[in-house]
């Protein structure tokens, strides 16, 4: 969880200025938590407290009103709509990663990911987004190595994973689908050596670059241990502009033994 919050803010710089390179500032004066640390808060949030996701998203979104949400989100947050909007954008995967480590079963974890997309983007290509996320999640946190992980994905949920970073990264662009996004940033986790290269590559694409970084930096977190000291603690004082942001955050890693 902390790794996609981490992601999240070392990729918000970039999303409107994109870079093709890994050797970036991690952080600078423009490092900021979005919408994806929010709304992965917020369903870590209904797992501690037995609340629902619809009414903890709608919840988050007003106490967090700033933070890059997408039009047809927002719309749905202030509405007084209790019914999912069809989408098959990348939010139901940038979110999903407390799921991953909430549960102790895969089958569990599946499930558990369809239904936090479900009450948002209750699309197909959302639902498998989500869920191809926090299968790679989850298999990364109970010792499977990579190339368990990508064939599990690839079988599972039809997702290409052969191509590498090189052969997409110059024709890649801003893509926010689910079909467009969850894909490349497994890919940035299987060619990583450690959490800071998965992050740094996954960033390099020049696309949705927080979203790209939130899911890849959930994978590497589970893979690689944790995040790197020095970063978990600066992504912690940016998160630290909200006190209920980092209460949860904390209550939520030691409940479930998040590295």
């Amino acid at each position: 969880m902390l790794g996609a919050i981490a992601g999240d803010i070392i990729g918000s710089p970039y999303e409107a200025d994109p870079i093709k390179r890994t050797d970036f500032p991690l952080f600078s004066h423009a490092s900021t938590y979005t919408d994806d640390s929010v709304l992965t808060i917020a369903l870590a949030d209904s797992i501690l407290s037995a609340e629902s996701y619809l009414e903890n998203l709608k919840q988050y979104a007003e106490t967090y009103p700033n933070v890059g949400y997408g039009p047809t989100f927002i719309r749905w947050a202030r509405s007084n709509s209790r019914e999912p909007y069809s989408s098959y954008g990348n939010g139901s995967a940038m979110r999903v990663s407390p799921v991953a480590w909430a549960y102790d079963t895969l089958e569990e974890v599946v499930t558990a990911a369809g239904e936090s997309s479900a009450v948002t983007h209750n699309h197909p290509e959302g639902v498998k987004g989500a869920q191809a996320t926090a299968a790679a999640i989850f298999l990364a946190r109970t010792g499977s190595d990579r190339e368990a992980i990508r064939s599990h994905v690839r079988r599972e949920y039809g997702y290409s994973l052969e191509a590498t970073l090189d052969q997409i990264r110059p024709a890649y662009s801003f893509d926010m689908t689910c079909q467009g996004t969850v894909p490349v940033a497994i890919l940035a986790f299987l060619e990583s050596t450690d959490w800071e290269h998965a992050v740094r590559l996954a960033v390099s694409l020049g696309g949705d670059s927080d979203t790209l970084a939130c899911i890849t930096g959930s994978i590497a977190e589970a893979f690689y241990g944790g995040v790197p000291a020095p970063i978990a603690t600066r992504a912690l004082e940016i998160l630290g502009r909200s006190r209920q942001l980092v209460e949860v955050t904390e209550a939520f890693r030691e409940s479930y033994a998040c590295p």
